[in-house]
């Protein structure tokens, strides 16, 4: 699986009309497409699509032609998501219509277009399930705990400072697996549910 962890777009014109594409991480959608519909007044539909993981670690897809004609739009913009194997990810294609028609085939064909020109110049990273973990320290180990982590690639989500520090984490197993073994912490991780 694949995803975007930065923001792309690109234009493509199609007989006078403007498809303005944004791809995006899933999580930025909401605020994307606000921002795109305050940007974009006069533009005459916002098509998008997504896919994402759920807590059940189960895909969800979604799609909306927003007024263009059923299933010319939204759904093309999902296949081309679908067939690059993209997860946690969003695009919003904002339509400026040109004055001349293109016909069902047409718009199928320019969305598709649009999508798989906005994934061609984006950044695309592999998806590696990640996972949250808790460690629990002394003040005193902090700073090279920190570098550690740092040197596995393991995120810090958050800090709990009371008379010991609670470090919510989140990585690769793999990841988890080699700080454990530097630092001999098998019993001491501790899952997040």
């Amino acid at each position: 699986m694949k995803f975007v962890d930065s923001e792309f777009s690109t234009i493509l014109e199609v007989k006078n009309s403007k498809f303005i594409t944004h791809l995006c991480p899933y999580e930025l959608f909401t605020d994307m497409m606000e921002k795109l519909k305050k940007t974009h007044p006069k533009a005459r539909h916002f098509v998008y699509a997504y896919r994402y993981l759920n807590e059940f670690d189960q895909i969800v897809e979604n799609s909306s032609d927003d007024g263009e004609p059923k299933g010319t739009s939204g759904k093309p913009s999902l296949s081309v998501l679908a067939g690059a194997d993209f997860i946690n990810t969003a695009v919003i294609v904002v339509r400026y219509f040109g004055g001349i028609r293109l016909g069902t085939g047409g718009l199928v064909k320019a969305y598709s277009d649009a999508v798989n020109l906005v994934v061609k110049s984006s950044d695309i990273k592999d998806f590696v399930q990640l996972e949250s973990k808790q460690l629990t320290l002394q003040y005193s180990q902090l700073s090279q705990i920190e570098y550690t982590l740092t040197k596995y690639e393991i995120k810090i989500k958050n800090k709990i400072f009371t008379d010991t520090i609670c470090l919510s984490l989140e990585a690769t197993d793999s990841n988890f697996k080699k700080l454990s073994k530097e630092l001999f912490l098998d019993n001491i991780l501790e899952e997040i549910d």
